[in-house]
Parts: C-alpha cells; structure tokens; sequence
C-alpha cells in the first residue's frame, strides 16, 4: 500500500496515546476504523471523535493478551478486509524505587503483552492478507530498542525483540504483497509516560508521533526511528566503548510511579 491511504484500520492501544493519534489522524468519510483499547470510557471517546471526522468505527474493549483479540480480528477481517493492522498496544513497567530490577512477574506481564500478543495479532489476520496479496502490518517498538533501559530491562528486552521480529516477518513476506513497517519512538507524551519518573529528553506529542509512524507507512519504510538525533544517537550507542554508554545512560536513570497499582494488568490504552 505503499503512497495509498489505507481505507480499513485497525489499531490496538486506541483508546489514548500514540493509537487514539493515530486513529484520529486517519479518521474522514470512507475509513472504517477498528479501535482496541483497555479502558472503554477513553475508548469511547476516541470513538467518538473519529466519527464525527466521518469515520465509521468499531470498538472492541479486550485484555490483548486473551484469544478474544484474535477472535475480533478474523471477524472484523471477515466484513471488512484489513488494510492497515497498527500493533501499537503495549506497557511500560520496571522497578519501582528502592528496587535494582523488576520482578519476575512483572517481567513476564511485560513480554507478553509488548511481545507475545503482537504476535499472536500479526498470525490471526496474516493468513487473509496472504491469500488477498495486499495489507501493511506496523509495529510499535520503541529506542530502548537499541538503548537498553538498566531500569527496565524486560521493556527494553521486548522492544529488541519486536524489532528484530518484525524485520524478519518483513523480509520473509516481501514477496506476497504485504508491508511490514517497525517505528521506534523515542519520549512521547502519553498517558503510560506519567508512570515514568524520571528525565525525559526530546519527549515529542502523541500527534507528531503518529504523523511521524503514519509517514514510514506511506513510505513503506521498514524501520521508523524518531525523533531523528535521538534515534540515530542511539543506533549508534550500540557502537559506544560500555563505560561512556553507562555515563550517558545514567542521565536518564528512572522508576516507575510508585502511586501505580502493583504490578497492574497491562493497559491496552
């Protein structure tokens, strides 16, 4: 779909953030738009918006990790081809302060939202888009990528791995018609960065980095880093003797609010 706009959406993590921008820039007459997100009130709303922009809109409010979100998908599939699958849902935990690292539950709670539920959305609508020959898949990595965070390791952990995922799912369908697109922001503006305590440099707005995420997709671009010195500073990092890395990372040293729930259920938002 490279230069085309796509005429069916479906983005998770629609309900605040990068993914309700992303809706809300997508949404005139003729987008059909199929919004997952955690909390149904902010889903609600982005909903709405999006259809007063003349968007049609389909609200699913699910846990990403639960089999119901691949359940959504084929249907919705099914009545409405998917042109663009936005897998922008995700969390951000670490350690909270006066701990060294997360714990191990947390850890996991991480991987499977950041990792293992992107990929069990990619497989429930790939069948489809290989038999239509058509479709963009684009997922929502991050920096942390490239510049593992010492406070959130499993994060950063899953970050790494979906990038890597999705460079690979790319070329191994680059002959079926279907694009494969992986952004990694750097600081945004979101709901979920609140629960961030800590420096945040070059922090952007959820709206430039959907412009930014939505760009890389017209331009079936496979990897989308910004902002662009931050992500070019830290392609580079990987590169970077460890003792000037660490001097420079510990400028950005953080924990996780500690007015959060304990160890909350991933928020899908």
């Amino acid at each position: 779909m490279q230069g085309a706009a796509p005429s069916v959406a479906v983005i998770t993590g629609a309900s605040s953030g990068i993914g309700a921008a992303m809706a809300a820039a997508l949404a005139q007459p003729g987008q059909r738009l199929g919004l997952v997100g955690r909390n149904p009130d902010r889903l609600a709303a982005v909903s709405s918006l999006c259809r007063r922009q003349g968007a049609e809109c389909t609200v699913a409010h699910l846990d990403i990790r639960q089999p119901a979100l691949s359940t959504f998908l084929q249907s919705f599939d099914r009545e409405h081809p998917i042109d663009l699958l936005v897998l922008n849902a995700g969390i951000l935990d670490g350690r909270r302060d006066g701990e060294v690292i997360e714990d191990g539950a947390t850890a996991r709670s991480v991987l499977e939202v950041n990792l293992l539920a992107p990929m069990a959305s990619l497989h429930a609508v790939l069948p489809a888009m290989r038999q239509r020959r058509r479709g963009t898949i684009a997922f929502v990595a991050s920096l942390a990528a490239f510049v593992p965070l010492a406070d959130a390791p499993a994060y950063s952990a899953s970050k790494a791995a979906l990038v890597s995922y999705g460079l690979a799912v790319r070329a191994a369908l680059a002959n079926e018609g279907i694009n494969v697109v992986v952004a990694c922001p750097g600081f945004v503006a979101t709901a979920m960065s609140r629960c961030h305590i800590g420096h945040r440099p070059g922090e952007i707005s959820a709206s430039s980095a959907a412009r930014a995420i939505l760009d890389g997709v017209r331009r079936n671009r496979a990897l989308v880093g910004f902002p662009f010195a931050a992500h070019w500073l830290s392609r580079l990092a990987l590169f970077v003797p460890e003792r000037f890395r660490y001097h420079r990372m510990s400028e950005t040293r953080f924990h996780v609010a500690p007015s959060l729930p304990l160890r909350p259920p991933p928020d899908a938002a």
